[in-house]
């Protein structure tokens, strides 16, 4: 199979899963239907959600020269928006939010509606893989969790730069196996994400330097999966009438199945997360 048709293939993939009645519904009512991504928890009874928003004031945080009024971001793998809202509220920077599934592009919609964000987030239906916009339009480049859907993560990080200007920044965060994982350990764990596998730090580190990006950082957060993985598992347990009444009960006993899993991975030390971020150089004068 060629590079582009496993592209194709994942991406397909994606949609699928992104679009089906449980798992929108596990998002929505488990995850928090806003940030569907991995927290940092600072504080001892941070709720998901808290953590989440963290998440992304923490990366932010990174490019705060280039988020204000008038700069442009693209988030790739929008999810809900959440993201991408809370950047256009407090820097009223412009983002394009590129997302494959239509369902999370609805809500994505509303909540943009309902927040008076029209004017500034754009939500467009795609794949990350073959982004329709032209070399260097965004000052910003962000993704959150999603790369880890990717066919083929050489081609989207390529593309992720193409459409980044010169002097614009890359960050993101990924769900990613630790180097020395055994991958027969994790086939599981990928399989439950329609995964073949999952990148490693190594992996995107390489990557980011063969592109001819300058100040390439990995931080190393690994640690808040395991807390993240905690909590998501309790709201599943807790047995939540919205969560029972969203999702059916043969996908709530995979939950009660899977969940710990994802926690016990992260106990072994065999899965990675954390920040990458990278610049392209300044074009020479």
């Amino acid at each position: 199979m060629t590079s582009e048709s496993r592209a194709a293939q994942a991406a397909d993939v994606a949609r699928t899963y992104y679009d089906s009645d449980d798992v929108n519904g596990f998002y929505v009512h488990a995850w928090g239907g806003d940030d569907i991504h991995v927290g940092i928890y600072a504080e001892p009874h941070d709720t998901v959600a808290a953590a989440s928003r963290r998440t992304i004031g923490h990366l932010a945080g990174k490019a705060a020269d280039l988020l204000r009024p008038g700069g442009t971001v693209l988030d790739l793998g929008s999810g809900y928006g959440g993201a991408a809202r809370a950047l256009a509220e407090r820097f009223g920077c412009r983002v394009t939010a590129l997302n494959i599934s239509e369902v999370q592009n609805r809500r994505h919609r509303e909540l943009n509606a309902a927040r008076g964000l029209d004017g500034l987030v754009d939500v467009v239906t795609g794949s990350f893989n073959d982004i329709p916009f032209p070399d260097g339009t965004f000052d910003v480049v962000w993704s959150q969790e999603a790369l880890c859907h990717s066919g083929d993560r050489a081609r989207t990080l390529e593309e992720a730069v193409r459409v980044l200007r010169p002097g614009g920044r890359l960050l993101f965060t990924d769900t990613m196996a630790a180097e020395d994982a055994p991958e027969e350990e994790l086939r599981p764990l990928a399989e439950r994400l329609t995964n073949a596998d999952f990148a490693t730090p190594g992996f995107y580190l390489g990557r980011l330097h063969r592109l001819g990006l300058a100040d390439v950082q990995f931080e190393d957060l690994t640690a808040h999966m395991l807390t993240h993985y905690e909590r998501i598992t309790g709201e599943v347990e807790a047995q939540d009438p919205q969560l029972l009444g969203a999702v059916s009960a043969a996908y709530v006993a995979r939950l009660r199945e899977n969940l710990p899993r994802w926690a016990a991975a992260c106990r072994a030390g065999l899965l990675s997360w954390g920040v990458f971020d990278a610049r392209r150089p300044a074009a020479p004068r």
